[in-house]
């Protein structure tokens, strides 16, 4: 733990060893290792065409997990500035080449399609043109905690017209979030991990460097610096009793999970 003296050498500055990059690749993980073990399971050959639909970030975990064992996959998404994500360290290591491509014609070329777009993404129309030997879909919503969210979700209708021996959603929560976003989970993670520190005893205050990373992205398209803004300790703490604060991030973690159902 990284441990520095405050205003006066009675206060301490505590710091997590935790970057915000560790927590979003933690969560990625989760629901790219849960894509993986569900096509596993299928015993398809390594060289089936696999087309991930949707980079930000759960495409561009599950294509960088996939790309540990199989050979043919694309990557499709609307925004061509999302493919530097693939040569970054977001959702891990790229193992062996994956085609990225904006040309939405190309997201019925695979033979197994997994549509991470969520919200305003791919539509009923769309989807029933795929017919496919599996088809995957991410759902955007986590707990049923809105209803106005609950009622925009579209994605069993999506999947109904599917034409799939195997078709599965991706369900992602735990920790009381509206949406399944890696992005939501995350804010998710550092609010409940913010909250618990302030009942703590001798805690002045804590804060957390995230801020509203989509402005960086979508709207400066800057992916560098995004990188470089969650290259940093994610949490940090004003107290005269230390703790530790990674177990504290990694607790709340742990309560996410992410299944096929």
């Amino acid at each position: 733990m990284d441990i520095d003296t405050g205003i006066t050498q009675e206060v301490l500055t505590i710091k997590s060893e935790i970057k915000l990059i560790d927590i979003f690749n933690k969560i990625i993980d989760r629901k790219a290792q849960a894509c993986f073990e569900y096509i596993e399971n299928l015993n398809l050959n390594p060289n089936v065409g696999i087309t991930v639909i949707g980079t930000y970030f759960t495409g561009v975990g599950i294509v960088k997990k996939l790309s540990e064992k199989y050979t043919n996959i694309t990557l499709i998404d609307i925004y061509p500035h999302l493919e530097e994500l693939l040569y970054t360290n977001i959702g891990g290591k790229l193992k062996n080449e994956v085609k990225f491509s904006s040309d939405l014609n190309l997201i019925y070329d695979g033979d197994i399609v997994i549509d991470t777009t969520g919200f305003g993404g791919i539509n009923v129309e769309q989807s029933a043109k795929f017919d496919v030997d599996a088809f995957l879909i991410e759902d955007p919503v986590a707990e049923d905690n809105d209803e106005l969210l609950k009622n925009k979700n579209n994605i069993h209708d999506r999947l109904n017209v599917v034409k799939s021996a195997n078709k599965s959603i991706i369900k992602t929560k735990g920790i009381n979030t509206k949406t399944s976003g890696t992005m939501t989970l995350t804010i998710g993670v550092l609010t409940n991990v913010l909250n618990k520190i302030s009942k703590k005893d001798g805690v002045l205050y804590s804060a957390c460097e995230m801020g509203f990373f989509e402005e960086v992205i979508f709207k400066e398209k800057d992916i560098d610096k995004f990188i470089d803004l969650t290259d940093k300790k994610a949490v940090k703490v004003s107290t005269i009793n230390p703790f530790d604060l990674d177990e504290l991030i990694l607790e709340e973690i742990d309560k996410i999970e992410s299944k096929m159902i």
